[in-house]
């Protein structure tokens, strides 16, 4: 069995891991993101297959909670604002009956390093700070926000015969 094939979940920061980590800023202090359609499709895709999806993230805007309720992560569990990532790691954890080897937390700075070692999975886009990288499990061939989600949930579905598109699920979802 690899490491992949137990994953029941995955969990991840936004800006550094499904984004570059650039920010648009404007003067009334919101903020514009860029995601990447490719590692939206495959959270819906692990979405439809049975993985749990949390997003954990110091980042605080109502356009992050409407970006991943419509990649299948629900509202309880996008946890904005996170100052102690562990906290809200074992929250998710908890409220799913989930063992914190069962799931995969993907992270690139500093505030992600507890989960990361905490994790089953330890995760890393390739560009994440060295500390990240020191510590973590596998590190993506992708950087944040151009892949890197998408590769991972790859790996897990493809680890465990689920990597393909439910159209039925899909179209009655989104």
């Amino acid at each position: 069995m690899t490491p992949f094939e137990k994953i029941r979940a995955i969990a991840f920061d936004v800006d550094g891991v499904m984004t570059d980590g650039g920010l648009i800023c404007f003067d009334d202090g919101n903020f514009i993101r860029v995601f990447d359609a490719k590692d939206s499709m495959a959270l819906r895709v692990a979405s439809l297959q049975g993985i749990k999806l949390a997003v954990i993230t110091g980042g605080v805007s109502p356009s992050l909670v409407q970006r991943f309720k419509k990649c299948g992560v629900p509202l309880e569990d996008i946890y904005l604002h996170s100052r102690d990532k562990m906290r809200d790691f074992r929250r998710f954890c908890e409220r799913h009956s989930l063992s914190p080897d069962e799931v995969l937390y993907a992270g690139d700075d500093l505030p992600d390093i507890p989960v990361v070692k905490a994790a089953g999975i330890g995760a890393a886009p390739c560009d994440s700070v060295p500390e990240v990288l020191a510590c973590a499990d596998f590190v993506s061939s992708r950087p944040g926000g151009k892949g890197c989600i998408r590769e991972i949930c790859e790996l897990v579905l493809k680890s465990q015969g689920k990597w393909e598109l439910d159209i039925a699920g899909y179209e009655k979802m989104y």
